[in-house]
């Protein structure tokens, strides 16, 4: 099975180490409360903060935060016994494109961990385009608007939902995970 997979938030432990450095910002750097909606995944539209705010977020976190990274739980023991399946793992991901720095971070810590993805899409906007270009037969993906998008297009997807994110719709395209352990389950019993 060709399996399509994002990286922060799914196999980069990143998005809750965001979520805490997006706090103490907006807490301690901006002297206030600028949220606005904290089920949103990307920070631009969780705050109202000026583009000069922004900027500076990007530049002061986003390449420590990389830096600081692990794998998310269960990941790798997880991937393993899916890779010894024979399935071939596509990352499409948009990391890189603020900070072209973070794809040699991701790629440092997959070596650090002896992870190696068959194929690799970075600074993707379109997801659904990649896709369907690599006939993907599953996605995992944490981004509730690029699941919708995929789902809506009758891709496949694991929605890597974790507690703060919008919930979807259920649908014969969609099915919410939280885990790893919840992603090795759906494969055994997709394969009964």
């Amino acid at each position: 099975m060709k399996i399509g997979i994002d990286l922060d938030g799914v196999v980069i432990d990143s998005v809750r180490l965001f979520n805490t450095y997006e706090e103490i910002y907006d807490i301690d750097a901006l002297k206030g409360n600028n949220l606005i909606n904290r089920n949103q995944v990307d920070f631009q539209e969780k705050y109202d903060w000026t583009d000069e705010q922004k900027s500076e977020f990007i530049e002061k976190y986003f390449l420590r935060v990389a830096k600081e990274n692990k794998l998310m739980p269960g990941f790798k023991e997880v991937y393993r016994l899916l890779k010894d399946e024979e399935h071939e793992f596509i990352v499409i991901t948009t990391r890189g494109k603020t900070v072209k720095k973070l794809k040699d971070e991701s790629l440092r810590l997959f070596r650090k961990n002896n992870i190696e993805f068959d194929k690799y899409y970075w600074s993707v906007t379109d997801k659904l385009e990649i896709c369907k270009k690599e006939n993907i037969d599953l996605m995992i993906e944490d981004n509730w608007k690029h699941v919708k998008r995929l789902t809506d297009n009758n891709v496949k997807t694991l929605y890597f939902r974790d507690v703060n994110m919008i919930k979807l719709e259920k649908n014969e395209y969609i099915k919410e995970v939280n885990n790893w352990g919840d992603i090795y389950r759906y494969f055994k019993e997709m394969n009964k």
